[in-house]
């Protein structure tokens, strides 16, 4: 059994409440706003962020009858950023199958994000909980603009390694440390308590990225439900990329600083650079980074005692390194 089947199946019981939550929830007196949003949040998904609010919601002692439902902000927020992910990004193809932008046009889909925003924040205002919904707020706001700064350093090459660290914790890291980091908010947990599971959620966040980039140049578009090689295409600069051009010949990285933004470019081009990556040793040094990540999240979670909930966040940990989609 690979790592994602062997995960989700252990937290199968949550994953089904949250999935069951998400539809319950997703209401609207237009019947396009409903189907909008039920193709973006119901047609896969890992369902990482509102499990991971379960789970340290057990940890901080949260018996809430709404548990399940403040969950499924966690997953609405994550489903608005990738429909306008998609639109910035002109995707056609998200979780396996067509994008919204694909079948319904930017506007649509960029209105459906829209609707998920604004779902999200109705549902956190019933926990009547204000320090709850300021780190809502406040965490979409540093994912907008991780989304500013990511456009403007589109096909920037001279990317430093700091701001795409800043980009990748403002656009991933910042809503999974909410999400771990908000049931002690409702809890009125000490400020040690928040702070540590603030932090687990921001180290694992970077690492999951960090694996997310390395797919992009190892996996296949029918595991990793989008095209290898998407964000290179895209003119993304990540890790991989970037530690690749640090250490490329004059030849081979004139090769690629021509290749990002010529709209002339083949398919054989890019394979070329993909291959470029994947034998430099670009990858390792991502995958031991993202290993260093994970490393320091469990750190977070010693200062709480063995029990169940722990082991289930540090079992979660432990799969970000061997996720395959």
């Amino acid at each position: 059994m690979d790592a994602d089947s062997k995960i989700f199946r252990k937290f199968q019981n949550h994953i089904d409440q949250i999935n069951l939550e998400l539809y319950r929830v997703l209401d609207s007196k237009e019947p396009l706003a409903r189907e909008m949003g039920c193709y973006a949040l119901l047609g896969g998904g890992k369902r990482l962020r509102p499990l991971l609010f379960v789970l340290c919601a057990e940890l901080c002692g949260y018996r809430g009858e709404d548990l399940y439902r403040l969950s499924t902000i966690f997953e609405y927020v994550h489903a608005a950023s990738l429909l306008h992910d998609d639109v910035l990004d002109n995707a056609e193809v998200r979780r396996r199958r067509p994008s919204l932008n694909n079948l319904r046009g930017n506007h649509a889909a960029v209105i459906a994000g829209d609707f998920l925003y604004c779902a999200a924040s109705s549902i956190s205002l019933t926990a009547e909980n204000m320090a709850f919904f300021r780190i809502l707020a406040e965490t979409t706001t540093r994912m907008t603009e991780g989304q500013i700064l990511e456009l403007m350093n589109t096909g920037n090459l001279s990317l430093s390694s700091e701001d795409y660290f800043k980009i990748i914790t403002f656009k991933t890291a910042e809503l999974i440390s909410a999400a771990c980091a908000s049931p002690a908010l409702l809890v009125g947990a000490a400020a040690d308590t928040t702070k540590a599971l603030a932090e687990f959620g921001t180290n694992m966040g970077i690492a999951f990225q960090l694996i997310d980039d390395l797919l992009d140049y190892t996996s296949s578009e029918g595991v990793f439900g989008k095209p290898v090689g998407k964000d290179l295409k895209e003119g993304k600069v990540t890790l991989p990329l970037l530690y690749t051009l640090k250490e490329s010949k004059d030849a081979d990285r004139d090769r690629i600083v021509n290749l990002i933004g010529d709209e002339m470019a083949g398919q054989r081009d890019y394979d070329y650079v993909i291959e470029m990556v994947r034998r430099d040793g670009s990858l390792d040094r991502v995958y031991s980074e993202a290993g260093d990540y994970t490393r320091r999240a469990a750190q977070c979670l010693g200062i709480f005692r063995p029990c169940a909930s722990r082991d289930s966040l540090l079992e979660l940990n432990d799969y970000i390194l061997k996720r395959s989609w």
